[in-house]
Parts: C-alpha cells; sequence; structure tokens
C-alpha cells in the first residue's frame, strides 16, 4: 500500500515522497532516490518489480522527489535529499512502523550519485546502493561534450532553453526535459547548467560535490551495480568509486553487469540481472540488521 507524504513545503514549492509498507513491523528502511541528469524524474520512476522487491523482502521504502535543476542548483536538491532523509527518521517512526536506527539509501543514475552524497552528510544512513551512479562530477565525462550524444541530432541552445520555465519544479517526465538533457551533454555544459558554476572558474567549488573526493572511514558501506555497454554514466565511475572506498577502508563492493547498459534491471527477469538483485537485498539485510 502506497502513502503520499509532503516532507517539505513552502510558499514557493511543495516537496513530496511514497511511502511503501512492508510485510514486518518497526521494519528497516529505504529512502530511494530517482535519476534524471538532475533535470527530470519524480518519485514513481520504480517499477512495480523493483518495490516489489524491497517490500517482499522485509523493507519499507520512501521514494522521495526533489527540485530539478536548472531552476535549481545541485546544492538545493542536496538540501533536499538531506531534508527527506532527515524526515524518516525524525517524523516517519510517527506515522509508519518503521526503524528510524535503521535506513539505506538506494538510488539509479543521477540518484545514484545523490545517494554516494549522502555519505558526505553529517547525519548518514547506515548503507547505501548506487546503481550506475557517479561518483565525479569533475571528471572530464562530465565536463565534456558526450561522444554518444554527440552522434544524436545536435540540439540548438534555443531549443534546450525552451524547455525550462521560471517555475521551481519537482518532478518533470523525460518527455519534457530530455532535449535539455541531450543539449546539456552534447555541448558539455550538463554540470554547468545543473550547479549553477562555471568548472573551469570553479573547480575547487566543484569538487565539493564529488563523495570520491570526500570518502572518510565513516562513510557508510556501499554496494555499486554498473553495466560495462553503459553509454550514459561510464562504468569506470563505479569502479573508481570503489577503489576509493577501499582505499579508506570502507566495505564496498562492485556488482559488475557484463554488457550491460544503463538502466539494466529493466530486464528485470534476466538470470544475470536477478543474480544481481539479490545480492542487493542480501547487502541490505546484513546492514541494516537490528
Amino acid at each position: 500500500m502506497k502513502k503520499t507524504i509532503i516532507f517539505k513545503e513552502n510558499d514557493q514549492f511543495t516537496i513530496k515522497a511514497d511511502f511503501y509498507e512492508t510485510n514486518r513491523p518497526q521494519a528497516p528502511a529505504i529512502v530511494y532516490i530517482h535519476g534524471g541528469g538532475l533535470l527530470w524524474g519524480y518519485r514513481e520512476d520504480l517499477s512495480e518489480e523493483m518495490i516489489q522487491l524491497y517490500t517482499n523482502n522485509g523493507f519499507a521504502l520512501f521514494s522521495i522527489d526533489y527540485r530539478l535543476a536548472p531552476r535549481s542548483t545541485l546544492s538545493d536538491i542536496l538540501e533536499d535529499v538531506q531534508d527527506g532523509l532527515l524526515w524518516l527518521v525524525n517524523e516517519g517512526p510517527k506515522q509508519f512502523s518503521i526503524d528510524p536506527s535503521r535506513i539505506a539509501v538506494v538510488g539509479s543514475s543521477a540518484g545514484g550519485f545523490l545517494a554516494l552524497s549522502t555519505g558526505m552528510f553529517t547525519y548518514k544512513p547506515r548503507a547505501i546502493v548506487s546503481f550506475y551512479g557517479y561518483g565525479d562530477i569533475s571528471a572530464p565525462w562530465a565536463l565534456e561534450p558526450s561522444k554518444f550524444y554527440c552522434e544524436k541530432d545536435i540540439v540548438s541552445m534555443e531549443i534546450a532553453k525552451g524547455t525550462v520555465s521560471d517555475q521551481i519544479i519537482t518532478s518533470a517526465s523525460v518527455d519534457e526535459r530530455f532535449l535539455l538533457y541531450l543539449y546539456a551533454r552534447q555541448s558539455g555544459r550538463w554540470i554547468e547548467e545543473v550547479t549553477g558554476l562555471n568548472p573551469s572558474l570553479h573547480k575547487e567549488e566543484l569538487l565539493k560535490f564529488c563523495p570520491i573526493h570526500h570518502v572518510t572511514k565513516e562513510f557508510p558501506p556501499t554496494l555499486l551495480l554498473h553495466g560495462t555497454n553503459d553509454v550514459d554514466v561510464p562504468y569506470e565511475q563505479s569502479v573508481f568509486m570503489r577503489a576509493a572506498l577501499v582505499k579508506e577502508g570502507v566495505p564496498a563492493k562492485l556488482i559488475t553487469i557484463p554488457n550491460g547498459e544503463h538502466v539494466f534491471e529493466k530486464d528485470f527477469d534476466n538470470p544475470v540481472v536477478q543474480k544481481a538483485l539479490h545480492q542487493v537485498i542480501d547487502f541490505l539485510q546484513l546492514h541494516l540488521a537490528e
């Protein structure tokens, strides 16, 4: 059963989350963060199969929205993620049968990046799972024009900007915003669009947003999953993130999906995917044990 709550609002925006209950009381909980290049997506970007994977295995699920770039910047987005996590810890137990001391954060793509970023928060989750996320937005893959996207029809700045209004938005479909993402990746302006920073002028400030450069021994145990044929986020981003975690002695594992593409879990019944998802459940059960 799903219940929608508001975890943050003011006179300019309202941010919602969907809570999915599970089959046991005082359950461990997962905060799920959707992807979309920080430019689109919404809390319902989660298949029924994935919802049931978590809830049938005894985890409550809390899928959150957040403000979207470029009207809001990455600083705003991270603030929203932190506020969603803290709402679940402080207010969640008043409404739902969860154990606030056993919370993990799971994210996909840009949501994987945001999940990894929670390892830099003052209040950290017990564990992190990143599906084809990234730890470094200061690297060439993010700052330079994407070879893959440059092979598609070139999108002009005028067309891209036409998809953006002055309104603060907390959800958008891929159809509404994909041309903006395409333009940003083709032009090499993606990170500038989502941070509001010129990377060549604000390198040090950009590094503050890169989890890979802020790994400490206090970083939560982390599971990374990535396909080797991912044309959107390079597989190496998860390889490098795991190496940074291991270097600091943080429990970290990378599950490689051979020939896997971006959003590989859409092929839910594929035996390789099923095996990987079982490992996700094992990892969560291990690190969210009482």
